[in-house]
């Protein structure tokens, strides 16, 4: 097997053994050998899907979801730093804020979710949690989205969802946005109800939805 694939099936093999140390390690080792920093993360990609069939199937749980999600994030950053220093572009699959809600400090759903959409292709703008309305509208109207992700984890936060949405209205760029929802206190009912694009219930099947709603 040539020296590059074993180190490309290496980067796929610490997604699957959850392995935060070694990953960086193949993701430099992929470098030194001159492997397209995209190549890599087309590798990481397919590896992460795997791990997000597996959960959405139930074979596996949300921790090993999470510490998937970790490893990956360990390598994302020296593989797009290598996109830049070459000068390199990867197609963007679109650009999307995501935030959790104002009242709601809880940052690991936002956070999975953002690694796998960057891993997928699209650019993301993090803005953390406890994000109040006006703070999603000026990051709509500076970073101009296609989507716009809020999470909620609790029934007491999720009716700023449905503030925001109502923002964006007010503000007349209701039009210009997708909005998609999720987090534990969030239904499908409930996005219907406020007025949202798309809901999906956990972060795998959130880039999915990401991925269709850039389709519309």
């Amino acid at each position: 097997m040539h020296v590059s694939k074993i180190v490309l099936e290496n980067l796929k093999k610490s997604i699957f053994e959850y392995d935060e140390t070694g990953i960086v390690g193949f993701t430099e080792e992929a470098l030194q050998e001159g492997i397209d920093p995209i190549e890599a993360i087309n590798a990481l990609v397919e590896a992460i899907t795997k791990i997000g069939d597996k959960f959405n199937e139930g074979e596996l749980f949300l921790p090993e979801l999470m510490l998937a999600s970790k490893t990956m994030n360990n390598a994302m950053p020296i593989l797009q730093d290598e996109i830049i220093k070459r000068g390199l572009k990867r197609e963007s699959a679109g650009k999307i804020i995501i935030g959790t809600v104002y009242g709601d400090i809880h940052t690991i759903g936002i956070n999975m979710v953002s690694t796998l959409l960057t891993s997928s292709g699209f650019e993301v703008v993090n803005l953390g949690c406890n994000v109040t309305s006006d703070n999603f509208i000026d990051a709509v109207d500076k970073y101009k989205p296609d989507i716009l992700a809020m999470s909620a984890l609790l029934t007491t936060t999720a009716p700023q969802q449905k503030k925001v949405i109502a923002a964006l209205i007010s503000n007349g760029i209701r039009n210009k946005v997708k909005v998609m929802v999720g987090g534990g206190a969030i239904t499908a009912e409930f996005a219907a109800e406020i007025g949202a694009d798309g809901y999906e219930p956990t972060a795998p099947l959130a880039v999915k939805l990401a991925r269709i709603l850039m389709e519309e």
